[in-house]
């Protein structure tokens, strides 16, 4: 097989070209921009473009499929000479799909959550030794390739994006999976510059569930109210498997999860973790794997990358980073973290960052969302506000989105003030973004911290 890749260095679209390199596919790509660490993965793997831009030469005939990424234009002059040439042109679900047609598709799916249960049941999988295929959105520890692709898995575990899934084909990625298992973990408007209404939104996951296979199941989170509905509304056409948060208590190191009759001891915490702990659950039950086994194994899981993770302690002190940017899920991690240190002071700050957050309109959506919190900060830069053509906004209109109660800065500098102020012993610090606060090393600030103490 001879596959092009239009967009290589993109954070999905470099794990795919690898895992296809792996597979014994001859892999070529292109791309105007590479950043690390796609270009060092790409190198490492021998398949990093030998020159930046695009080349309308490097398309021939003798390529069986090029993959677009999201990152292309639809005016791509390789994307053109693919067209001219008629060679099969896939987006990056489709040829997932392509690759799992054969496959026991399981697809993760939600507003938040996704990569927790699919880290989560990977981590089952992996202490049991079921040989999977799989697809991840996010960069787990101990992996060196978010894609897996072999003829002999039988099945395969997909991470469901709602984001559109190439230039030339607006639909929704998960729309391309057709799941044998799917998962709904809770529904929070997303993407308002692709879904503009909060009904578009919503009817996107109703259309995932009608691409359920015959015979397939859906695992939904009662606990939220919209996808609570879309189970109810499908009940009657698939089979539905409902889940909540199981009966817990809050440890020093963790959690205890009690479920028939026996005892768990977790390292994770939090309703919201343990509500996807739920869902994970009944996934890995749907290919093989009993309740007791799954939760025998998760007392090893000590969490998926940038979701809760712990960055430093010493003495009473604890610093954790966590992905957090919608305003159910900064909610969700600011009221898991003052739960689990309930005899601490917690301070959270977050950045805004993704284009749903900076838009002025959606502000009003973040009303109380750090309420849990007994000192918290938001940030955001009017620079990237500017960069992504956006209206600008202001501290005032921050402030009222949240409904008070937080600090607004604009500047990493102010970001930096506000924590000095602190003395941190007896202390939760929560540094919750999708970016880095324009330049702080979460690392170093924490040993920086533990070094004061």
């Amino acid at each position: 097989m001879n596959v092009h890749f239009i967009a290589i260095g993109g954070s999905a679209m470099h794990n795919l070209a690898i895992a296809l390199s792996r597979k014994g596919a001859n892999v070529t790509g292109s791309d105007d921009e590479i950043f690390e660490p796609s270009k060092s993965r790409l190198d490492r793997e021998g398949i990093l473009p030998a020159e930046i831009g695009w080349d309308a030469n490097r398309i021939t005939k003798d390529l069986d499929a090029v993959i677009l990424g999201m990152h292309a234009r639809k005016d791509n002059p390789e994307l053109i000479r693919a067209t001219e040439l008629e060679i099969p042109i896939f987006s990056y679900p489709e040829y997932l799909y392509e690759q799992s047609k054969d496959k026991f598709r399981v697809v993760i799916g939600g507003s938040h959550g996704k990569t927790t249960i699919t880290s989560m049941l990977l981590h089952a999988i992996n202490e049991i030794g079921l040989n999977v295929d799989y697809m991840v959105g996010a960069q787990l520890e101990g992996y060196d390739c978010m894609v897996k692709l072999s003829d002999d898995a039988k099945i395969m575990v997909l991470e469901g994006d709602e984001y559109l899934s190439s230039p030339i084909d607006r639909r929704p990625k998960f729309h391309l999976y057709k799941p044998n298992v799917a998962i709904i973990s809770g529904i929070a408007w997303d993407h308002i510059n692709v879904f503009p209404t909060y009904e578009n939104y919503v009817e996107q996951f109703d259309l995932f569930c009608g691409e359920i296979v015959s015979g397939g199941k859906l695992v939904y989170n009662t606990e939220d109210e919209e996808v609570k509905k879309l189970g109810e509304k499908w009940k009657s056409t698939i089979e539905t498997i409902p889940y909540q948060t199981p009966n817990y208590s809050v440890e020093e190191t963790g959690t205890i999860v009690q479920l028939n009759g026996k005892s768990y001891p977790l390292q994770i915490f939090g309703q919201h973790n343990l509500q996807n702990l739920m869902g994970a659950m009944n996934l890995a039950k749907e290919i093989g794997i009993e309740n007791d086994a799954f939760l025998t194994a998760m007392a090893s899981f000590t969490g998926a990358g940038k979701r809760l993770q712990k960055v430093a302690e010493k003495n009473n002190f604890v610093m954790y980073k966590d992905f957090a940017h919608s305003p159910s899920k900064l909610k969700a991690t600011t009221k898991a973290v003052k739960e689990q240190y309930a005899d601490r002071k917690v301070i959270a700050c977050m950045e805004l960052h993704t284009f749903s957050s900076l838009k002025k309109e959606f502000l009003p959506h973040y009303d109380n969302a750090m309420a849990a919190a007994d000192h918290a900060l938001v940030y955001f830069s009017p620079e990237v506000v500017a960069h992504k053509k956006l209206e600008p906004i202001t501290k005032e209109q921050v402030l009222a989105g949240f409904g008070g109660g937080v600090e607004v800065v604009t500047s990493t500098e102010e970001v930096r003030s506000f924590l000095n102020q602190f003395d941190f012993n007896n202390t939760a610090l929560l540094m919750m973004s999708s970016g880095n606060f324009d330049g702080i090393d979460y690392d170093e600030l924490g040993e920086e911290i533990c070094n004061e103490l």
